[in-house]
């Protein structure tokens, strides 16, 4: 999973199609979720190019949630109303659709034809981000899949509402805690090594966080000690990373995270090779699908 933001001081990813590019150019199975794209701020006619390319040389391997976004700060880089964004958020989506089919369409007072057609048929998959009932709403009017930023049934409920009321059999897929897994030897040491990079990254993302936006992944702590407690970021040993796996659950998820707030690759490989010898293969009879990205901030 990648991310995008803009103007972060920490090297978040402004251009995870691009990221994506290089990921899928590297390998053979793996598939990549952009989670989320932030639609307002990008141009829908060149998104709709480039994914179609990106879709085309990973056989269709990456899909992309759309985000109306919430910063303030990148709205003003971009010369972006911040008020405007549902709008921009429903145009964008359906003018994807409308490039994908590699017609001729008009858009904003121009004729535009977007070639060449995606891999992935009638279009590569999208979902719709979001954290309000109006987000629930809004992916089940537009017969979108629906991607929220927090772990709430009720809202879940009422997308599915929406879809029955118009007969769209929607998608919808929650998060998960933690936020962060990382597989140790010896929690107690790397508790203290992880500990300038997990600070930065929870400290970042609570100060990014609007008073009308929710995430899953958001936690006030001010130290260490507050952040364990909060069940987003998780130091385990290879037996409690299974038991949390066992928990998780079937259609659960674990989230890996290995460049966390751009900490030292070596860092992330430690906690990567211990999973891979000594959790993945006692997860392997179960459904339990690791994932190496992020909900929340994406180094490069």
């Amino acid at each position: 999973m990648l991310s995008e933001h803009h103007g972060a001081d920490d090297g978040f990813i402004p251009a995870p199609l691009t990221m994506a590019g290089q990921i899928t150019g590297r390998t053979k199975r793996l598939r990549v979720s952009i989670a989320c794209l932030l639609a307002p701020v990008n141009d829908p006619i060149r998104i709709a190019e480039e994914m179609a390319v990106l879709d085309l040389g990973s056989r269709g391997r990456v899909s992309v949630v759309l985000g109306a976004g919430y910063r303030p700060d990148e709205f003003v880089m971009y010369g972006i109303e911040r008020s405007q964004r549902g709008r921009l958020l429903e145009e964008f989506v359906e003018t994807l659709r409308k490039a994908w089919t590699g017609e001729p369409f008009e858009w904003r007072g121009r004729t535009v034809r977007v070639t060449p057609r995606p891999f992935t048929q009638p279009h590569p998959y999208i979902f719709l981000g979001g954290s309000a009932p109006a987000s629930a709403r809004r992916a089940a009017r537009l017969r979108i899949g629906f991607f929220p930023a927090v772990h709430d049934p009720e809202l879940a409920a009422l997308y599915r509402e929406e879809c029955e009321k118009i007969g769209y059999k929607g998608a919808v897929f929650l998060p998960n805690l933690p936020g962060f897994v990382y597989v140790s030897s010896d929690p107690d040491r790397d508790w203290q090594r992880l500990a300038p990079y997990i600070l930065h990254d929870a400290k970042t993302y609570a100060d990014w966080q609007t008073p009308e936006v929710r995430s899953a992944f958001a936690v006030w702590a001010n130290d260490l000690e507050g952040i364990k407690g909060s069940g987003i970021y998780e130091v385990v040993t290879p037996d409690e990373c299974v038991a949390l796996g066992e928990r998780i659950g079937r259609k659960g998820s674990l989230t890996l995270h290995p460049l966390l707030a751009g900490m030292p690759p070596e860092l992330g490989w430690e906690s990567l090779e211990l999973f891979e010898t000594e959790v993945l293969p006692r997860l392997t009879r179960r459904a339990v699908s690791p994932s190496a990205g992020p909900t929340r901030p994406s180094t490069t």
